[in-house]
């Protein structure tokens, strides 16, 4: 099982790469939802402004998902704006 420290350390390492990816507007440490409940698996988490099927990205904009070992989920938000 994935540690948190391990999850920070990965994140922070690739957060900017994942950040270049077409649709991403926030990356973050959290835990990983399957059909809609939270599991206790801890995760990087990328927020995209809209869900696509791989079929329809580039590749250079497809989500692994894992990062050395750490899961990644998808979360769809739509576009997030500062107030």
């Amino acid at each position: 099982m994935v540690t948190m420290e391990k999850a920070r350390e990965v994140k922070k390492k690739h957060e900017a790469e994942l950040m270049k990816k077409s649709g991403v507007v926030g990356v973050a440490i959290g835990y990983k939802h399957i059909d809609g409940r939270e599991t206790n698996q801890i995760c990087i988490v990328c927020y995209v402004v809209e869900k696509k099927t791989e079929e329809d990205l580039e590749t250079r904009d497809i989500i692994p998902e894992e990062i050395e070992g750490v899961p990644i989920d998808v979360v769809e938000t739509g576009r997030i704006q500062a107030f």
